[in-house]
């Protein structure tokens, strides 16, 4: 496989049939072109160019040889304009993997308002919970709620995840409200299967952290069916506010302890390292970025 450069200058050589103006094109001299020539035809194996004291022409294996090049040539500079527009430019088609929940309720309403902004850009979004491979699989981006970022990946925070201890107006009627964590060991606390430490809740408060052992009639593996129940009045859960925001605000649901409960996760939209970001991606980014950023609509 020849090397690009020399393949470009032997075009020059064969198109102005002169060492003295390829190399005045070149911006080098005769006698380097001359013997980069030369330096060719010893690694082919053959004849490129007939010689003579004024004039140099191609031989029938140096004007075919030519022909490729000028040929490889013209598409290797197409292929640089293509990563050049396409990183310069928002188009193509971005791959997005988000996490049900989230993906569901947030990223795929915001989709609607993206693609009309960026007409040049088609989505093509996986919804799912389970552990995702980018290099494998063919993202660009996957957005997640975590505390923190993979270790082979790089990403931005695109919204904290704020959870609150809540329940219904009716509940706290019935139950009485807590005003401690120690208090929940009396309640019904429906908990969140995948939260690491089943039975135990903890906080922060003034006194540092609580741990509190908590029981309850229900374990659910998902938080919009856990919310759920908690709007049907069977008990109090840990829920983010992503989840809950609207029913919140609409006094559905009560928060209590709030003052208790540490921000320890975050919306991240995680991709892989590159020196050279894609601008389908840093444009989606700087989108979620803006539309959801530090204080989200839904808190």
């Amino acid at each position: 496989m020849q090397d690009l450069n020399l393949m470009a200058l032997f075009a020059q050589v064969s198109e102005t049939g002169s060492f003295a103006e390829a190399a005045r094109r070149l911006g080098t001299s005769r006698s380097a072109v001359s013997k980069a020539v030369a330096r060719l035809e010893k690694s082919l194996g053959a004849r490129l160019l007939n010689r003579s004291t004024r004039h140099v022409s191609p031989t029938e294996v140096g004007a075919a040889f030519a022909e490729h090049c000028a040929r490889i040539l013209n598409e290797a500079e197409r292929a640089e304009r293509l990563v050049a527009s396409l990183h310069g430019q928002p188009r193509g088609t971005l791959r997005v993997a988000a996490s049900v929940a989230f993906g569901t309720l947030h990223v795929a309403p915001a989709l609607a308002d993206f693609l009309a902004r960026y007409p040049e850009i088609d989505v093509d979004m996986t919804i799912t919970d389970r552990p995702v491979d980018l290099a494998e699989e063919g993202f660009d981006v996957v957005i997640r709620v975590s505390r923190d970022l993979p270790g082979n990946w790089v990403g931005r925070g695109l919204a904290p995840v704020r959870r609150k201890l809540c329940a219904t107006p009716d509940y706290f009627e019935r139950h009485g409200v807590p005003n401690v964590p120690q208090d929940l060991t009396v309640h019904n606390c429906l908990d969140y299967i995948h939260s690491g430490e089943p039975g135990l809740w903890r906080f922060r408060g003034p006194e540092g952290e609580i741990a509190v052992p908590v029981s309850g009639r229900l374990r659910i593996n998902d938080d919009e069916a856990l919310s759920q129940a908690v709007l049907g009045g069977l008990g109090l859960a840990l829920l983010p506010t992503f989840i809950i925001g609207q029913d919140l605000q609409a006094g559905r649901l009560r928060a209590v302890l709030s003052e208790y409960i540490p921000i320890d996760q975050h919306v991240h939209a995680l991709y892989l390292p590159t020196r050279h970001l894609p601008a389908k991606v840093r444009t989606f980014i700087d989108f979620l970025v803006n539309r959801f950023g530090p204080k989200p609509y839904w808190d």
